[in-house]
């Protein structure tokens, strides 16, 4: 790789020459196969400072210069509450990789612990949606984009089941219920967890976690649910290399007339609904 290139350029270049295979392509399959991009869009990037995140921006940023259709992005860095060392690693990662971020500060945190102490995590997680959906209607953006992976589609459905008792997926794509003419889309839904970390490893690029400290209690304690699921997977995946692929594909194919109940839109539907004998 040419040493006159920046640090930024040679990223950019490994996404379309090394890594077009496992990154690149699955990311323009999934703006395909989900009309995830129309023309006159303006997106907001949200950037947490993860190693998703990060890489979806320049993903974004390369598509931008090279799509036929015409879209706006602007790069949104929500701090909900960060260290001064976090925020300041976020944006120096960002400003290597050349990534022109727009940070704007919540107390997102903060508040999540006020009024769920124990359990923090759900509430946080909606919360900072929100944020992002409000910071993203003031920047006049219509789409605000999020760096969910195959990996995060196949764990939440697996967590759904088994923490959550119901048969729940991921969406690509969907409306905002509070923020009219809003949508939120996945770009990186059939982009796997491994190649996006050998990506990372490739550059010697590092990058913070969540940052929260209720995650991390629970990480050292090994207690948290998506870290179960990801070791159950692990381990099936050893006997069947097909497991993680099998579950992807059967949010793709739900067979309802197999199903005893389900919801569509808030209602419940029940398979005795065709008998009519009740």
């Amino acid at each position: 790789m040419s040493k006159d290139l920046s640090f930024a350029a040679q990223v950019e270049r490994s996404l379309l020459t090394d890594f077009r295979k496992p990154i690149w392509r699955p990311f323009m399959r999934a703006l395909r196969e989900y009309r995830l991009l129309s023309p006159g869009d303006r997106l907001c990037v949200c950037i947490s400072g993860g190693k998703d995140s990060m890489l979806l921006a320049k993903l974004i940023q390369i598509l931008q210069r090279h799509s036929e259709v015409p879209f706006e992005a602007r790069y949104a860095v929500m701090d909900p509450g960060y260290a001064p060392d976090i925020r300041r690693q976020v944006e120096e990662t960002a400003e290597r990789l050349g990534i022109p971020c727009e940070v704007f500060e919540s107390d997102v945190f903060e508040a999540a612990y006020r009024e769920e102490p124990e359990h923090p995590c759900f509430l946080c997680a909606r919360m900072r949606r929100g944020c992002l959906y409000g910071k993203a209607a003031e920047l006049g953006c219509n789409k605000i984009v999020l760096g969910h992976h195959f990996n995060d589609v196949i764990e939440t459905t697996v967590m759904a089941m088994l923490y959550g008792g119901q048969m729940q997926g991921m969406l690509p794509r969907l409306r905002a219920k509070n923020f009219p003419g809003m949508e939120l889309i996945r770009p990186m839904y059939a982009v796997h967890e491994e190649d996006i970390l050998a990506w990372r490893d490739a550059h010697g690029l590092s990058f913070i976690r969540c940052a929260c400290r209720f995650v991390e209690r629970q990480e050292e304690e090994g207690a948290s649910g998506r870290r179960q699921v990801k070791e159950l997977l692990r381990a099936l995946k050893e006997k069947n290399p097909n497991v993680e692929r099998n579950v992807f594909g059967s949010i793709h194919t739900v067979q309802l007339d197999t199903l005893p109940g389900w919801k569509y839109r808030g209602e419940r539907h029940s398979f005795l609904d065709d008998f009519g004998d009740g």
